[in-house]
């Protein structure tokens, strides 16, 4: 055994550039594990220039200076996030007093009609068993409202974090965006000779994670607004709120998506009733789901992800209670480093010229 691990270790590791690519993942997962909440202005500034530098390239490649395609673009997306927020929030914030407030008058609703189902159903559904859920379902509404108060009350608190999201975050995201050569030929000064594979892996990461962040914003923008569109076409309630829901939860794969799914569920039963206009909200939702999943995504994230969906699973139990929501977002982009990494170290190393001596 031991002769075996002895033997597996100098094969993937005798290399040099396998040694300073495993340091450097380590010295990396360690910094942000130790300091990530202070780096979190510098990631996020990080993730809004990937989204951000497509465009550029795009303008690039008609001929637009980088300077005056970094000014247009970082201009419009400050003018769309001020609209945002002086058109959207306001409704949101209002629709999501109302909907708590609400909250209590729906779950009480919701037992009544579920009372009638064993009356339905008398074969397979039990009273015991309405009873089990719809208390358990209580508690967690609950715990999840009290939650959202004390994080409201922490956030109202912490307003210099929100300063610097709002201040420090789109100066990062402009300097970034106009002096992207100079960073980048900084961080490869700074990197050791012996870098094969760190430069394979990087620059497969480096498409994937621009792919993955692109789709992203796209998905989130266009489910968000195609429920907006079908919820207010059969008149639901709180539909802009429940829209931007439903266009959040894209971000966590398949586990949004069934999250999110209970509060669609509780504001139609709780305004239609067992009726043909719940039944067909619910159709409604529910294919705008498949279709993000079966349709949109493939589109998308065609050239970005390549994973099966138990290692995506996987990746956003691990790296969401390692990191949180970053980890949960970056997911899909960590996954596909570990599996850059490990195709990495399994493939053979190149041959490398000796260097002159002088």
């Amino acid at each position: 055994m031991w002769d075996y691990l002895k033997t597996w270790y100098q094969r993937k590791f005798s290399d040099p550039d396998a040694i300073t690519l495993f340091l450097l993942l380590i010295f990396s997962f360690g910094l942000i594990i130790l300091v990530g909440e202070i780096l979190a202005p510098i990631l996020v500034a990080i993730s809004l220039a990937y989204l951000l530098d497509w465009p550029i390239q795009r303008m690039e490649s008609l001929k637009v200076g980088r300077g005056a395609a970094v000014l247009t673009v970082f201009l419009l997306f400050i003018a769309l996030n001020v609209a945002l927020i002086i058109f959207l929030m306001p409704v949101i914030w209002q629709q999501s007093l109302a909907l708590f407030a609400e909250l209590p008058q729906m779950v009480v609703k919701t037992r009544v009609l579920l009372d009638k189902l064993p009356e339905l159903f008398p074969d397979y559904i039990e009273p015991s068993h309405i009873t089990h859920f719809v208390d358990t379902s209580t508690q967690r509404i609950i715990l999840f409202g009290e939650t959202v108060l004390a994080q409201s009350f922490s956030r109202i608190i912490g307003i210099m974090a929100l300063l610097i999201y709002f201040i420090i975050v789109p100066l990062l995201v402009f300097f970034m965006l106009k002096d992207k050569h100079v960073l980048m030929s900084h961080v490869s000064r700074i990197m050791p000779h012996n870098r094969r594979l760190i430069t394979q892996v990087s620059n497969e990461m480096n498409v994937q994670i621009m792919n993955y962040i692109r789709g992203k914003a796209l998905e989130v923008v266009i489910v968000g607004v195609t429920s907006f569109v079908v919820f207010a076409l059969f008149d639901l309630r709180y539909a802009a709120l429940l829209a931007v829901l439903v266009g959040l939860s894209v971000l966590i794969p398949y586990i949004g998506a069934a999250v999110v799914t209970l509060p669609v569920f509780l504001v139609a039963l709780f305004q239609f009733g067992w009726s043909a206009m719940f039944a067909y909200v619910m159709a409604a939702y529910l294919l705008i789901q498949a279709l993000d999943g079966n349709v949109l995504v493939p589109l998308l994230f065609s050239e970005a992800v390549s994973l099966n969906p138990v290692y995506i699973i996987a990746a956003v139990l691990v790296f969401g209670g390692i990191w949180g929501f970053w980890g949960v977002f970056f997911a899909i982009p960590l996954a596909s480093l570990v599996k850059a990494v490990l195709t990495a170290l399994s493939s053979k190393a190149d041959s490398v010229p000796p260097v002159a001596q002088t």
